[in-house]
């Protein structure tokens, strides 16, 4: 290697470095100005809060359509670029930068504040199970010593550890990358249940080939706070995003775009999930919050 080559990529580790701090320095409002565009993080599977249709991968759901709608008055000069993301890489992605906002079902616990920040609540799941509809299976205590299907990095994983120490029951869980992944264990037989949030479930059914075949039952394992999420210790972007939400909160905006993803009919099949806004999620409009996991009663 000569002595130039030797200094062009010492020239480039020290610019790639320096890049690397401002991105972690710099506010995301900066960062977004100054490159024209801001990335959000989206989601495949999880209608109806984040999902993709057709070939060309177009991203809708519940969350997308607020992620969008908050970044068109907070930076509305900047393109939106979609970056798909699964349960597990979704805090990493944001944390180092490379998602300016994560717009897909992720549940605000105390653990994650330490990663990321997430803004206030607009989504109130609760896990339960889906099983097939011809199932006796009622509750998690009839699994027991039967397959479970969960998707790896939700928290739904976490609940199902603490239901079956709390009870003394054994539930051997298996795990599938994505919803599609765990949804086709329940399908060809190879689990009794799929256990995550009622509003994935639902929306998995009814993206299936057979909606009517399955049905959601059980006990609630949790109630879950679920928010947008963006980079840690950068206020100027949470109060710009939050002060957005709580507008369009108070002016029945949100209210409307939930009615149109949980009880209108959604795509591809334009089937309804039937999932009229339940109180809890009615009174955090009212008194829009960050509150995590922990504050909930479970």
């Amino acid at each position: 290697m000569t002595k130039f080559s030797t200094r062009w990529s010492l020239a480039c580790v020290a610019l790639a470095s320096a890049f690397s701090v401002h991105a972690q320095t710099g506010s995301t409002l900066e960062k977004i100005q100054q490159q024209g565009k801001v990335t959000i993080g989206v989601r495949e599977s999880s209608a109806p809060m984040a999902y993709a249709l057709g070939s060309h991968a177009q991203f809708v759901g519940y969350h997308v359509e607020l992620c969008e709608k908050v970044l068109a008055r907070i930076v509305p000069q900047a393109k939106i670029e979609y970056m798909a993301m699964t349960a597990q890489n979704t805090l990493p992605l944001v944390q180092n930068g490379t998602v300016d906002m994560g717009c897909g079902p992720t549940t605000n616990n105390l653990s994650r504040q330490k990663q990321v920040s997430f803004a206030v609540t607009t989504y109130v799941s609760e896990v339960r199970m889906a099983v097939r509809a011809d199932s006796l299976i009622t509750s998690f205590k009839q699994l027991d010593g039967k397959t479970v299907a969960a998707s790896a990095g939700t928290t739904a994983v976490q609940l199902l550890r603490k239901f079956s120490k709390d009870h003394n029951v054994n539930l051997p869980t298996q795990l599938g990358k994505d919803h599609f992944e765990s949804f086709m264990m329940l399908e060809a037989g190879r689990a009794e249940a799929f256990v995550l949030d009622d509003n994935l479930l639902a929306g998995v059914i009814a993206n299936s080939k057979d909606p009517q075949g399955y049905k959601i039952v059980g006990e609630v394992l949790g109630s879950e706070p679920i928010a947008l999420l963006f980079r840690k210790d950068d206020p100027s972007f949470k109060k710009a995003v939050d002060d957005v939400l709580v507008s369009m909160m108070k002016s029945g905006e949100v209210a409307q775009i939930y009615d149109k993803w949980f009880v209108q009919p959604i795509p591809p099949k334009n089937m309804s999930l039937n999932l009229p806004m339940g109180d809890t999620l009615k009174q955090l409009l009212q008194a829009p919050n960050d509150k995590p996991l922990e504050a909930y009663s479970l």
